[in-house]
């Protein structure tokens, strides 16, 4: 993804038993990994909490022009 690039990302929310939809933006301290127990994540900074967040399993990012959908 492009450095300051904003979107909407959709994904299961843990904490909160339910999807959410957040809108994000990528910048030098976003990135896709992978957790110690294999689990795919994808942090990122959420315009709207003002922090970074860590969506985990299965996401969808939308914007502009483009809809990515990972799903594990």
């Amino acid at each position: 993804m492009e450095l300051n690039k904003t979107f909407k990302i959709t994904y299961y929310s843990n904490k909160d038993k339910k999807n959410i939809t957040r809108q994000g933006k990528w910048t030098d301290k976003s990135r896709y990994w992978t957790s110690n127990v294999g689990a795919a994540l994808m942090t990122y900074f959420d315009l709207d909490a003002k922090g970074y967040r860590t969506a985990k399993g299965s996401w969808t990012v939308r914007s502009h022009n483009e809809t990515t959908t990972v799903r594990l």
